[in-house]
């Protein structure tokens, strides 16, 4: 038995610590994922508060993973984890069970999990998190006080600094589908085996204060103006199997909305893309963009702000892309994209590029 809780409790330990590690490489991302839950209940008030909540739940993952290993203080770590397993509990159930959320960012972009695989997940934890609970008196630690004091601070001033870090600079490891090497225009296409949703449109008419429900290829015979147009809607005929482009929203335009992605891509030497969701006065655009002229011909500025780049960057050459694209592309505003046609060559936070 004591063998049995002692490989429990390193499994769980671990899990906990893996996970908190991956999301404290991008809290961003989880402070997006957790605006995706906060949209869809309608609480879009606490939108402004994802990243210290994001920062914050990393932070006890972690830290609570490690207590369970020095088993320090066990008890209390026990019921920590079981209220976060609970709250992990409700949200992949929901996601699972809702199907409004298509993933729930339980290990970040880097593992990407179905909702099911996920509620799967937490309520193998659950149980064992209880297992352990229920024999607690059984383990024995022979971790000293102090000791036990010493490691959960230096773990938390760590996973604190390098959450910090990040969030200045770019993620550790850079699990987007924006990262140096890959071909964005490659990875705009539908991954090999995929199958999408099949939808039918289908339309209300009214006729002798009945309803009827038919698609463009199905009218009856008798169809004439006696049936009144009431409505349209999308009905799920099948469903496909979830496999989608690794990157679907990927679109340039200039000021006047003109789509220039192609004609981009179509670049025949290096060119930088200033990836910036919003144009801050207090970001050094003098010094970057002065810099990054110096060393290469064609520079452009992408943003979803265009009034703030036309009032603050008047001479440089913007483009604008959707905010959701730019969130995903890079997690530091602004970062530079060193492009080779539909390629990534580098990628770099304003910070680094300065700091060279």
């Amino acid at each position: 038995m004591q063998n049995f809780l002692k490989i429990l409790r390193w499994t769980v330990g671990l899990l906990f610590i893996f996970s908190g590690l991956i999301k404290a490489n991008d809290p961003l991302g989880l402070s997006y994922k957790m605006q995706e839950f906060f949209d869809v209940w309608g609480i879009q008030f606490l939108n402004d508060y994802t990243l210290a909540f994001a920062l914050v739940m990393n932070t006890l993952e972690i830290v609570a993973g490690i207590a369970l290993l020095i088993q320090f203080p066990y008890k209390q770590t026990l019921w920590l984890l079981l209220g976060l397993i609970v709250f992990f509990s409700f949200l992949t159930g929901y996601a699972l069970f809702s199907g409004k959320i298509k993933t729930c960012g339980c290990f970040g972009d880097c593992i990407p999990l179905t909702p099911k695989t996920s509620f799967i997940k937490d309520i193998v934890l659950l149980v064992s998190i209880v297992i352990l609970l229920i024999n607690h008196k059984k383990a024995k630690s022979n971790t000293h006080k102090y000791l036990g004091i010493f490691v959960l601070l230096l773990a938390t001033t760590t996973v604190g600094y390098g959450q910090y870090y990040v969030l200045d600079h770019l993620p550790f490891i850079d699990c987007l589908p924006y990262k140096a090497g890959n071909d964005i225009v490659e990875k705009m296409k539908e991954p090999d085996g995929a199958i999408k949703d099949s939808v039918s449109i289908q339309m209300e008419f009214e006729k002798d204060g009945k309803a009827y429900f038919f698609d463009a290829n199905h009218f009856p015979e008798n169809f004439d103006s006696s049936y009144v147009y009431k409505n349209r809607k999308e009905v799920l005929m099948s469903k496909g199997n979830g496999l989608v482009p690794a990157i679907v929203d990927f679109e340039i335009t200039n000021l006047n909305g003109v789509d220039t992605t192609q004609a981009l891509f179509a670049t025949e030497i290096p060119y930088v893309l200033v990836l910036a969701g919003k144009i801050e006065a207090n970001i050094p655009w003098e010094n970057l963009l002065s810099s990054l002229h110096k060393k290469y011909k064609l520079v452009y500025v992408v943003t979803s702000d265009k009034a703030g780049a036309q009032q603050f960057l008047p001479k440089e050459n913007i483009l604008i892309g959707d905010i959701t694209m730019l969130k995903t592309a890079a997690r530091v505003w602004p970062s530079l994209l060193v492009m080779n046609g539909s390629t990534i060559m580098q990628k770099t936070s304003y910070i680094d590029y300065l700091g060279k």
